[in-house]
């Protein structure tokens, strides 16, 4: 259960401000189905995050305990201050409008999501956990708790959000986990 609440925790906060969240306003600005987005958002999240989830679980097992538990904590660290830098949205993904909402928010979703804060998060969270579908169905209900009130609210405006407190929230909450990772 732990890995769950920390996961879906982590992510959904991680997730404000994120590229991918700006990029569900985008969608849901430009497409009125916004079913078909919230389905394109949920299966990208999940087929990109168990892949992050599954590398995270296979790496942390070719490494010893003690060294896999200082490079999880050093990922907490990194990430906290990577997410102190503000995402932006390319312009390039408007080729990808004319194959209708639930491809575009699918392949966008799918594509944003590499390498990003949130997909890494998932690794280490898989690397840290030892339940594998858990931390995949937490990563993704926080990637859903984060942006389908986005999609459904498309015309609200991410700039009336507090985002430099929001990144540091976020940051904070992220070297919590690091600490927690070296003292627990």
């Amino acid at each position: 259960m732990e890995a769950l609440l920390a996961s879906t925790f982590t992510v959904a906060i991680a997730e404000i401000g994120d590229k991918t969240q700006l990029l569900a306003l985008i969608l849901a600005a430009r497409f009125r189905n916004k079913t078909a987005i919230i389905l394109g958002i949920l299966l990208a999240t999940l087929a990109n995050h168990f892949a992050a989830a599954w590398l995270g679980h296979w790496a942390i097992n070719w490494i010893s305990p003690d060294l896999a538990r200082y490079i999880v904590a050093g990922s907490f660290f990194a990430i906290a201050l990577w997410v102190l830098v503000p995402d932006k949205v390319d312009a390039e993904e408007s080729r990808f409008y004319k194959m209708g909402p639930f491809i575009a928010t699918f392949v966008l979703f799918f594509l944003a999501e590499m390498g990003d804060k949130t997909q890494i998060a998932t690794i280490v969270l898989s690397a840290k956990y030892d339940a594998l579908a858990l931390v995949v169905v937490g990563t993704t209900l926080g990637m859903m708790l984060a942006n389908v009130p986005v999609v459904i609210a498309g015309h609200f405006s991410a700039d009336k959000l507090p985002m430099v407190w929001i990144h540091r929230g976020c940051a904070a909450l992220f070297a919590l986990l690091g600490l927690a990772t070296l003292l627990f």
